[in-house]
């Protein structure tokens, strides 16, 4: 059996695909890209764009009662690889309680909405 979770705390999907599913003690949300839930739109340069990206995911963590340290696995991905060490920076500060999660991060052609970055994530409920 799957749940669907979502929450207004967190931009809507642009698509027809939820915010996140969870089922069989796992919660697997979609790429969050960093729109502000509130404006509807991108704040300026990689730092930013990744701490909105992992705010919307902290809010659906946080719609199905969960945190940040109950991420096992994410997926970056990055509109320039150049970029990488920024989004880093940014990255280390969500993740500290309970340790840093697996994680892959890949450059990708393009994202959706021009995007500089999108951020999925796997979670132990």
């Amino acid at each position: 059996m799957k749940n669907v979770i979502a929450t207004d705390r967190a931009p809507a999907a642009i698509g027809p695909y939820s915010q996140a599913v969870s089922t069989a003690g796992l919660l697997i949300t979609s790429g969050q890209l960093p729109i502000d839930p509130k404006t509807g739109a991108f704040p300026e340069g990689i730092a930013e764009q990744t701490r909105q990206s992992l705010m919307n995911v902290k809010a659906i963590l946080a719609e199905a009662g969960v945190g940040m340290d109950r991420v096992i696995k994410t997926t970056v991905f990055l509109s320039d690889m150049n970029n990488f060490a920024a989004m880093n920076e940014v990255y280390a500060t969500f993740f500290g309680e309970g340790g840093f999660p697996a994680r892959s991060a890949v450059e990708v052609a393009r994202l959706p909405k021009d995007a500089l970055v999108e951020i999925e994530a796997i979670v132990a409920l």
